[in-house]
């Protein structure tokens, strides 16, 4: 008898001891498929996923072996979402506004048009019921996401003329997705939303006239001032887009607490580092685009952005009728950014808008 309650004791300390060190795996490594809305070795935003996908595996130790595909590798772009709500694949990488289609509330887990900031976004996510929300939304799909990457405030995008007023956008054909494609759309703009690796063919060609991407840095790379001189900075459709590791809740469910912290760590070490990569880089590539290819900078007058905020109230107005969920996501983001952003006015603009000034920045 005393024999047998060893073994016992000794089982679940084994046992305890295998939940503590999970990577000691009588069936080995954890597979996790990961798939992607960007190109494969795309600056800025491709590199980041799969700098993601390689720090999952590196900061495990080997315990999760990641498997990355990017965008046309096993699915197209956009059949991400469907990939691994349907556990074909563990994850996807993407901007979660791609999916307004499926529910408009997904607009508010990357960005809304005259919306939250990185910084700002991060708070009401972390610390205002962001998460929660989103658990939410996405739970109804059969997913779980959280934040993985940010490409900070982004700009107006390329446009073929001049934007001197609201009817200049009056029959332009423009792709930009999201809630800001919506807002455009309601000023006269043919919208499409077209994956990064298709952009830069259909604005050469002519199928669209402007299109939006991220900023400088990103936009450099892909070549759209051959085809566009005008650049704007910065829009209202995504002052601080941020991208989601959205995985098939299922798998989510069945990992330890070990597993989810690492890969919940390695997904906010991410999202921490592709802004900070985006910033950097920004000024830099700003003046080659002026400097080396003839880029012309321009910025939205008063008028036009009066335009885009009339039409987003429209927008704002039209998605808390989609649903009950859609409603409580746009009030409780509303309703954090005007708490967050009171002080982001009063402390870190002031000071930007000071400081600039003092320095002759701007």
């Amino acid at each position: 008898m005393q024999r047998r309650k060893f073994l016992k004791a000794a089982a679940v300390g084994t046992a305890g001891a295998a939940l503590a060190a999970p990577m000691v795996n009588a069936q080995g490594a954890r597979n996790l498929t990961i798939v992607s809305t960007w190109p494969r070795d795309f600056p800025g935003l491709g590199l980041s996923a799969q700098r993601l996908a390689a720090r999952i595996t590196e900061l495990s130790q080997g315990a999760i072996q990641t498997e990355y595909f990017a965008a046309g590798e096993r699915v197209g772009a956009f059949d991400v979402f469907d990939e691994v709500a349907s556990g074909n694949s563990q994850a996807y990488i993407a901007a979660e506004y791609y999916w307004i289609g499926k529910h408009p509330g997904y607009g508010y887990f990357t960005a809304v048009p005259f919306g939250m900031t990185t910084t700002e976004w991060n708070a009401w996510i972390k610390f205002k019921g962001g998460q929660e929300l989103w658990d939410r939304l996405a739970g109804d799909f059969g997913l779980k996401a959280i934040p993985c990457g940010s490409t900070g405030a982004q700009a107006g995008g390329w446009f073929n003329k001049e934007i001197n007023s609201p009817d200049d956008l009056q029959g332009l054909k423009m792709r930009i997705p999201g809630l800001g494609g919506t807002v455009m759309s309601k000023l006269g703009v043919s919208t499409v939303s077209l994956p990064g690796g298709q952009i830069y063919e259909n604005l050469v060609s002519g199928a669209v006239d402007a299109t939006e991407w991220v900023g400088p840095y990103n936009d450099y790379f892909m070549k759209f001032y051959e085809a566009a001189k005008f650049y704007y900075t910065t829009g209202m459709h995504e002052p601080g887009s941020c991208l989601g590791f959205g995985m098939n809740a299922s798998w989510w469910g069945g990992l330890s607490d070990w597993e989810k912290a690492l890969i919940t760590a390695a997904c906010l070490e991410e999202h921490a580092a592709q802004p900070e990569e985006t910033w950097a880089n920004n000024g830099e590539y700003l003046a080659r685009l002026v400097n080396d290819h003839g880029v012309q900078v321009r910025a939205f007058n008063d008028d036009v952005w009066d335009a885009f905020g009339d039409a987003a109230a429209e927008v704002f107005a039209e998605t808390r009728d989609h649903s009950p969920l859609a409603a409580e996501i746009n009030d409780a983001f509303q309703a954090a950014l005007r708490e967050i952003g009171t002080w982001q006015a009063v402390a870190e603009i002031e000071y930007s808008n000071q400081r600039n000034r003092v320095l002759g920045l701007t």
